[in-house]
C-alpha cells in the first residue's frame, strides 16, 4: 500500500510532511510529457510521488516514472528542491501534506509509453509554447525552473 497510505491509517487527515519527487521528461524534439490526472482531471508531472523508507530521490522518480509511463529513465539531472509554505497540498480525498519535493529533468530514457490505469487518464508529449489549459498547480510553480534550467542548459552547449 505504500508508507504515506499506511501513515495515514493513524493520521487521518492530518497535515505530513511527505518527501517525494518529480520529473519532466522530454523527448528529442523538446516537448514535455504530461499527464492527465485521474484524482482531480489536471495536467501534471510523469512521475511524481512520494519517497518509500529507505529509497533515494532518484530511485522514487525513477520508480514513479516507470509505474505511470512505462519508461525507464536513465539520467536524471537535478532541477531543484522545493520546500515551504508554496508546497502546501490538500488532496481531493483532503489529505493534507508539506512537500519537501526533489525536482528532475530526464531527457536519456528509454521505453514504450503506456499510462497507469487507476492514476493516469492520458499521456502525452506538449512544446513548452503549447501547454494544454488546466495545470497543475505545483507543475505552474515548477514551469520557471525548468525553462530557466533548460535555457541554463542550451547557453552551456559549445557551439
Amino acid at each position: 500500500m505504500g508508507y504515506i497510505m499506511d501513515l495515514r491509517a493513524y493520521v487521518g487527515h492530518r497535515p505530513l510532511i511527505q518527501v517525494g519527487s518529480c520529473v519532466i521528461l522530454e523527448d528529442g524534439q523538446g516537448r514535455v510529457l504530461l499527464q492527465r490526472r485521474t484524482d482531480d482531471g489536471l495536467w501534471s508531472f510523469s512521475g511524481a510521488g512520494s519517497m518509500e523508507p529507505g529509497e533515494s530521490a532518484e530511485d522514487a522518480a525513477r520508480r514513479e516514472l516507470l509505474e505511470e509511463t512505462g519508461l525507464t529513465a536513465r539520467t536524471l539531472e537535478l532541477c531543484g528542491v522545493f520546500t515551504g509554505p508554496r508546497e502546501h497540498h490538500v488532496y481531493p480525498n483532503g489529505d493534507e501534506v508539506y512537500n519537501v519535493e526533489f525536482f528532475f529533468v530526464c531527457r536519456d530514457w528509454l521505453g514504450t509509453l503506456r499510462r497507469q490505469a487507476d492514476e493516469v487518464e492520458e499521456l502525452r508529449f506538449f512544446h513548452p509554447d503549447e501547454l494544454p489549459d488546466g495545470l497543475s498547480p505545483g507543475l505552474r510553480r515548477r514551469l520557471p525552473d525548468w525553462l530557466a534550467h533548460r535555457q541554463a542548459r542550451e547557453a552551456a552547449k559549445p557551439h
